[in-house]
């Protein structure tokens, strides 16, 4: 009776469980999709578009390198590496084209050691910067890009925003249409998925999955 009693408790919750796991699996490319929310944003009070620079996207990546330290506890984020590297180092490091550097107008970040979706990472950007409002609406600015990573194997995780009033496709061009392959995270402004740190995410679903199975197995 034990056992019976068991398994159907088991297999109740067989569901709710992956359901956890599946959800905190990274899908698709969320640096993309927060673009997306942006400029669905700045359309609802009938600003244009951003236009959506993977340039500016790899550059808010490396960004994220120099921050990764710097989330505490509570998600709050002090990080401000010096504005002269964003342009000199990060763009280097993306292999953006020299002749296509434009500047960068602003720049945000924040951190959170949950994964937040995209419409709620936008959400704590907008509560955790009093300027971010303004920047975001700012009619000056004519591109962005957002950059993503987990920093470690439990977080935290790190989104970025670069703006600037560059000419969309002719400025923060990447070499070859690609750059220089970023090891980790992603960026917006191309289909690119998230390339590491997150796997183990997919290996976590399979072995849970495994464990329940046997179980279920062994108590019917």
């Amino acid at each position: 009776m034990r056992g019976s009693t068991s398994s159907w408790i088991l297999l109740i919750l067989i569901p709710f469980l992956l359901r956890r796991v599946v959800f905190a699996k990274i899908h698709g490319n969320p640096a993309n999709e927060i673009m997306t929310v942006i400029n669905n944003n700045r359309t609802s009070i009938k600003l244009p578009k951003l236009h959506d620079n993977a340039g500016l996207g790899c550059m808010a990546l490396q960004y994220i390198t120099e921050c990764t330290s710097n989330c505490t506890s509570n998600g709050t984020l002090a990080c401000k590496p010096p504005e002269i590297d964003i342009t000199e180092v990060y763009a280097a490091n993306c292999g953006v084209e020299l002749p296509t550097v434009d500047s960068v107008t602003n720049h945000l970040i924040t951190c959170s050691w949950n994964y937040l979706s995209p419409e709620e990472a936008f959400s704590k950007i907008l509560g955790s910067d009093k300027k971010a409002g303004s920047i975001i609406h700012d009619k000056g600015n004519v591109e962005a890009g957002a950059g993503f990573n987990k920093a470690g194997r439990h977080g935290p995780y790190f989104w970025c925003l670069l703006f600037s009033s560059g000419k969309g496709n002719s400025t923060f061009v990447l070499e070859g249409g690609k750059g220089i392959e970023q090891k980790t995270g992603c960026f917006s402004g191309g289909g690119l998925t998230c390339n590491s740190g997150f796997r183990v995410l997919e290996f976590k679903l399979i072995f849970l999955m495994a464990i329940m199975f046997f179980c279920t197995f062994v108590l019917l």
